[in-house]
């Protein structure tokens, strides 16, 4: 494996996470807190795993082309909805992060109330960001758009 996998092994953690994030949501309906606490770790886990994996990807990227992101290759209205499927994402990954760690936080003190009431915000959030790094993904890397 090199540099270069890593944008796929990039979108399969994003793919893991959201799995888990449904089970850790299904989990917590059903009672099943043991299990929630398990896939939500999971999930944070594969996130933090992706963000690393992320971050050497484009800063190794940077060092050897200079250019530290991809290009996307396609146009028109194909390059229109990248963006509008982009932006988003990025701007919503920035915003999930700290709430991320304040719902850990808040799990890890007992405030379960707290937990819960940000949870419902950050779950949407947080399976979005993890679903459109997906799309970007096959957008980016595995779409012949020639």
């Amino acid at each position: 494996m090199s540099v270069h996998d890593l944008p796929a092994v990039n979108a399969a953690l994003n793919a893991v996470s959201f799995v888990l994030l449904l089970l850790g949501w299904r989990f917590v309906k059903q009672g099943r807190i043991a299990a929630h606490k398990a896939a939500m770790t999971a999930a944070f886990v594969s996130s933090t795993l992706f963000l690393a994996s992320y971050v050497l990807y484009h800063t190794v990227r940077q060092i050897q082309t200079g250019v530290g992101s991809t290009p996307f290759p396609g146009e028109g209205l194909w390059r229109t909805i990248y963006f509008l499927v982009l932006v988003p994402h990025v701007v919503l990954a920035v915003v999930m992060s700290p709430m991320i760690l304040l719902l850990l936080y808040r799990a890890l003190r007992g405030e379960f109330d707290r937990h819960k009431r940000l949870a419902r915000i950050t779950l949407p959030i947080w399976l979005y960001v993890s679903i459109t790094g997906v799309v970007v993904y096959v957008m980016l890397y595995r779409v012949d758009w020639n």
